[in-house]
């Protein structure tokens, strides 16, 4: 299976429509290089918060993410419905509304946090890094060359939201703390944006204009049951399922973590990037802190990581921006940020113990 194209555009920073921006889903995706003169046939609709469209056929994605929608997709091309599927991704920031907790009570595991003024993802967050950090000896100061290296990858990335913003180790430093050892600048960028995806078979893909990018394997995050307690992101359940996933992963696409040329690995909050890369076996367990430091994952480093910026940098799209830019890189395309002779790309959303999934792409069969 291939991902046969892609296209994405973000709304003029700063204004926010009046109504979701929905793109017209019955015209050829602009910037459409694989699908070609093929758009008209299309016979499949992957898609999350879409309203419907006159396309033959619908498949949501189911908890919102990408691997599920590819995993749908593959099914249904392999079973001859469809030979073209287009996958679509949009994210639409709501304005904020006040919101009021007070008389609620706490039931089931939030009674063990809402008490204590723990609340919100960003604090459950806090607490899992926490415990890396005091578990593996690292410090916080560290993640100062993975946001650097992103900031750095974003500004030649023309959709980047911090494309025009260097960003220095003291600036990051002095960034406000939002839960502790959390910084402001360790948090994704919210933006309105769109990404999508035509997919469709090997066979079908040797007739496209552009060079696909080809699906060796995809995997999703095995559920841990009844583990998941919900108030903090416990390293236990990353390691536990990121093993898992992880030897799934390479098992399918019959490689291993030595072949991989770039990351594009999620980043909602910076330590998810430190997750990753030890769950894939990218470096060692507790490793991750040490690995990124001396310009080893910036371009032209050991392992270029999120070369379009990321979350924290290109702007917030639940991993969908990752897997467009391992799509480019693998078939050529990224532009100043491409990776030399770059044949196999890995890109992941979610966490490895919960609701996410990674997703490996080379430049051939």
């Amino acid at each position: 299976m291939v991902l046969a194209s892609h296209y994405r555009w973000f709304v003029e920073i700063g204004k926010r429509p009046p109504r979701w921006p929905l793109p017209d889903l019955n015209k050829p995706p602009v910037g459409s290089t694989a699908a070609g003169n093929e758009w008209a046939r299309s016979e499949g609709f992957a898609r999350r918060f879409l309203k419907s469209t006159t396309l033959p056929r619908q498949i949501n994605f189911e908890d919102g993410l990408w691997v599920n929608a590819l995993t749908q997709s593959r099914t249904a091309l392999l079973a001859n419905e469809a030979k073209y599927i287009l996958i679509c991704r949009l994210i639409y920031d709501r304005p904020a509304q006040s919101r009021s907790d007070g008389g609620v009570r706490a039931t089931g595991d939030s009674q063990f946090a809402l008490p204590y003024g723990c609340g919100t993802i960003v604090q459950y967050y806090a607490l899992g890094y926490q415990q890396y950090l005091y578990r593996f000896g690292a410090a916080h100061q560290e993640m100062a060359a993975l946001v650097i290296s992103q900031r750095t990858h974003a500004s030649g990335n023309e959709q980047a939201y911090f494309r025009h913003q260097p960003l220095t180790v003291e600036e990051y430093l002095n960034s406000p703390t939002v839960a502790d050892p959390l910084k402001l600048l360790d948090c994704d960028m919210a933006v309105e944006a769109c990404a999508s995806f035509v997919m469709t078979t090997t066979e079908r893909a040797r007739d496209a204009r552009g060079n696909p990018a080809y699906v060796a394997a995809s995997v999703r995050s095995p559920e841990l049951g009844t583990r998941w307690a919900g108030v903090h992101y416990a390293m236990a359940d990353h390691a536990e399922a990121g093993a898992t996933l992880a030897a799934r992963l390479w098992s399918e696409a019959k490689l291993g973590p030595r072949d991989v040329d770039t990351a594009q690995l999620y980043d909602g909050f910076s330590p998810i990037v430190y997750y990753w890369m030890e769950a894939l076996g990218l470096c060692g367990n507790g490793e991750a802190h040490a690995f990124i430091q001396n310009g080893r994952m910036a371009l032209g480093g050991e392992l270029p990581l999120n070369t379009a910026g990321g979350h924290l940098s290109e702007g917030r799209l639940h991993g969908t921006g990752h897997l467009a830019e391992a799509v480019r890189q693998v078939s050529g395309r990224a532009g100043a940020r491409q990776v030399p002779d770059c044949q196999v790309a890995v890109s992941t959303e979610g966490l490895p113990g919960y609701r996410g999934g990674a997703i490996l792409l080379t430049s051939s069969p």
